[in-house]
Formats: structure tokens, C-alpha cells, sequence
């Protein structure tokens, strides 16, 4: 009888085994997305817009280090002067 028993359980592993193996043979469809070039465009758009509302449009930090540079007179040389001129151009596409 106890061998019986035994049988019984040998015989329910090699049908879970079975089972294990027809479902890991099920084929699964790939899901995907496509994401339109005005979708891409509209979602930067967004970024951007966000970004901009979120930062300052003065930056109390760089105002108050260039006001101390200011109070020095040997700061502004032809160099710094220069520079800052470079950059305005720059900044303004000349």
C-alpha cells in the first residue's frame, strides 16, 4: 500500500512537468508603439514650456556675484569687456 502511494505522486511530477512544458511553448504577439513626428515635436514643445515656467527669469545668485566683481575697479579691463560683448553678440545671433 505505502509503494502505491508513492506511485501516485510520481505520477502527479511527471504530469505537472508536462504541463509546465506545453505552457512555456505558448508563442506571445510583440507589443509596440508608434509615436507620431508632431506627437514628438508637441511633447518637447511641452518640456520646454515647462522648464521655462519653472525657472527664474532672474538669477539672484549671478546678479549678486557680478555686483561684487563690480565694486572692484581693477575688474573691468579690456578683456572682461570684451568678453561680455562676445557673448551679448553671441546671445543675440551676431
Amino acid at each position: 500500500m505505502i509503494n502505491g502511494v508513492n506511485n501516485v505522486s510520481q505520477v502527479n511530477n511527471v504530469q505537472n512537468l508536462r504541463k509546465t512544458e506545453s505552457s512555456a511553448k505558448v508563442s506571445r504577439d510583440v507589443d509596440s508603439i508608434s509615436v507620431s513626428a508632431e506627437a514628438k515635436e508637441m511633447a518637447e514643445i511641452y518640456y520646454m514650456d515647462k522648464v521655462a515656467k519653472e525657472t527664474p527669469d532672474v538669477r539672484a545668485d549671478r546678479v549678486a556675484e557680478v555686483k561684487e566683481k563690480l565694486k572692484d575697479p581693477n575688474y573691468l579691463n579690456d578683456a572682461v569687456i570684451k568678453s561680455a560683448a562676445d557673448k551679448f553678440l553671441s546671445a543675440i545671433g551676431l
